[in-house]
């Protein structure tokens, strides 16, 4: 179920979908790098202005689940107008700074974005442009990257598929704000 706070800027509930932390894992395959699972970890909230701020950290992991070492960090500001369509800019760990423009999809959840422009420092590998797609499909947000160098062709190179994570916080406050027997007991029968 979606969820939209009170507190949310009304432009940006059609981005409501997003909100929340999220944790699940994917596959990073991009040539000249060893192709790999990654878990992952976003987080999209919100201060009441009228963007979203995104933080992303992913990590390669081992054949048993383990974190093995870092993989990529981002994070961002999402903004979608009256006619949905969406721009986010978002910088990179490995000096690259995005712009993204895309749109979000008819009565669905569903949002395509592709790089306008690039910027990267002398620092960063070569990079020249991007793709992504991000979806709500059952409660979960999906997500597929593509992209493309002077040497290689846009293609997919990470996907994941993440779950809204819980915070047992707002569990206890939702609990603490009910009328509830006050034994504990009474509340099983």
């Amino acid at each position: 179920m979606i969820e939209i706070p009170s507190d949310l800027h009304p432009d940006l509930v059609p981005l409501a979908f997003l909100l929340g932390n999220w944790e699940g894992a994917g596959v990073h395959d991009f040539p000249g790098s060893e192709k790999c699972n990654f878990g992952q970890e976003v987080t999209f909230s919100h201060d009441g202005r009228d963007f979203l701020e995104y933080t992303s950290h992913t990590w390669e992991l081992d054949a048993e689940g383990k974190k093995v070492r870092p993989l990529e960090s981002e994070s961002g500001f999402w903004r979608v107008d009256k006619d949905r369509k969406v721009e986010v800019v978002m910088v990179r760990q490995d000096g690259v700074v995005e712009v993204w423009y895309g749109e979000l999809a008819d009565q669905k959840p569903q949002i395509d974005l592709a790089t306008d422009a690039v910027a990267r420092t002398a620092a960063s590998g070569p990079y020249s442009g991007g793709k992504r797609l991000y979806g709500y499909v059952k409660s979960d947000l999906m997500w597929v990257g593509e992209k493309a160098t002077p040497e290689v062709e846009l293609r997919p190179y990470m996907s994941a598929h993440l779950k809204k994570v819980v915070d047992i916080r707002d569990v206890a406050k939702d609990l603490a704000d009910r009328d509830l027997p006050d034994d504990g007991i009474a509340f099983f029968k």
